[in-house]
């Protein structure tokens, strides 16, 4: 049988109750040869995982990232499946999210995230999957759950997409708000847990705005004062009944949970524009401190688009931005764990390598698709999770 290359990159985070890994897989090969592409990435993932002492069940998250989710969403779940029952990790695996984001720069059909927790002391830890209670009866919302991870004293909730019924963009923003409050309410926690939300619309620049003033009245409504880290940009959902959907992350502790928003002069707060995220959020727990900073593009500190038409420059300003919030915190491009950078134009992916490999923003998992962003006028945005170890004045 022909054979698919399936390079792995990951970066590997030691801490004291877990080791942290994060994954990107890209596929090489042609699109006539998507289930083989499929079956070498899982099978070299199952390899992966083996050789560091884990396995599917220590998968807390997986993001599939599709060229046309619509064509290929079904086949591609259907030989995961097969596969996954072929290695005898079917019921271990994690229930993936999924959006249609093009691969830029390489003619992949697919691309595939990953996160991974591996516990020192497996009586210390503990997972379990909870099905979403479906919005609609579409295959999207049959698909929607949430993996429940506890280590420690910390319990964390990593849902797949969740969407909300409406006949506009904004009734249904509002109901996938509703929607993904009762499934965190079904894993025991609640909407101000959440410390970061991905989000993606059918077309952006039609219902950005909508989203936005959903957001802001769903939060007012709960008193959501700190606001989640975020990220949202055009994606297609799977299926066509849906024009916008969202997965995040929430975080629970029997002690007071130490997450703070992060901030840096360069840029101003995205809320006194109208729209409620931070621009990152400091968490810290017993195994690490992770920073999550949300998706970030050429932005001043007076929440201007700076260095419009100029792509070199707005990347070199992206980065910037997402330095300086990085170095409040004490860190660098060298504690990134995984970003993904969404690209307006696919054709400048390989201006933006270039321009990665001068300002040394690699090394770690890093995706790279085409998606358009918030402002037609933005080229390019990047988000970032860094791992840093918790200091003794923390712990």
């Amino acid at each position: 049988m022909p054979s698919i290359a399936c390079p792995i990159v990951s970066r590997r985070f030691v801490g004291p109750e877990a080791d942290e890994l994060t994954i990107q897989i890209l596929p090489a090969g042609s699109p006539h040869e998507v289930a083989l592409q499929v079956e070498e990435t899982y099978r070299a993932l199952a390899a992966f995982l083996t050789a560091h002492g884990s396995s599917f069940q220590d998968v807390t998250a997986e993001t599939l990232l599709l060229r046309d989710v619509r064509r290929d969403l079904p086949g591609i779940l259907d030989v995961r499946a097969r596969v996954l029952g072929d290695l005898g990790q079917a019921a271990l695996a994690p229930r993936p999210a999924f959006i249609g984001q093009a691969p830029a720069g390489h003619d992949a059909t697919f691309q595939l995230a990953a996160t991974v927790v591996v516990p020192h002391r497996r009586d210390a830890w503990s997972v379990r999957d909870v099905a979403a209670m479906p919005s609609c009866p579409c295959d999207g919302c049959a698909r929607s759950g949430a993996r429940i991870v506890r280590l420690g004293d910390r319990t964390s909730v990593h849902t797949t997409n969740v969407y909300g019924e409406g006949q506009g963009a904004q009734e249904q923003a509002l109901g996938m708000f509703h929607a993904a409050e009762r499934l965190l309410d079904q894993c025991g926690m609640g909407f101000g847990d959440v410390v970061r939300t991905w989000i993606q619309l059918r077309d952006i620049d039609r219902d950005y705005g909508a989203l936005n003033s959903a957001r802001r009245e769903f939060f007012e409504s709960r008193g959501i004062g700190r606001r989640p880290a975020s990220t949202g940009v055009q994606g297609t959902p799977f299926p066509d009944a849906h024009d916008v959907v969202m997965s995040l992350t929430a975080v629970r502790s029997s002690r007071p949970l130490d997450a703070t928003v992060i901030s840096t002069p360069t840029l101003n707060e995205a809320w006194s524009y109208g729209a409620d995220f931070s621009r990152g959020l400091r968490l810290v727990e017993a195994n690490q401190v992770t920073l999550h900073v949300s998706g970030t593009a050429s932005i001043d500190e007076a929440g201007r688009t700076v260095h419009v038409g100029d792509f070199a420059a707005q990347a070199e300003r992206m980065l910037h931005n997402i330095s300086t919030l990085l170095a409040g915190q004490g860190a660098t491009f060298s504690d990134l764990a995984s970003a993904i950078t969404y690209l307006k134009r696919a054709e400048d992916a390989a201006a933006l390598q270039a321009i990665f490999q001068r300002r040394g923003f690699r090394g770690f998992p890093s995706a790279v698709v085409h998606a358009p962003l918030c402002r037609p006028e933005l080229l390019c945005e990047a988000e970032a999770v860094s791992i840093l170890p918790v200091k003794r004045s923390e712990a």
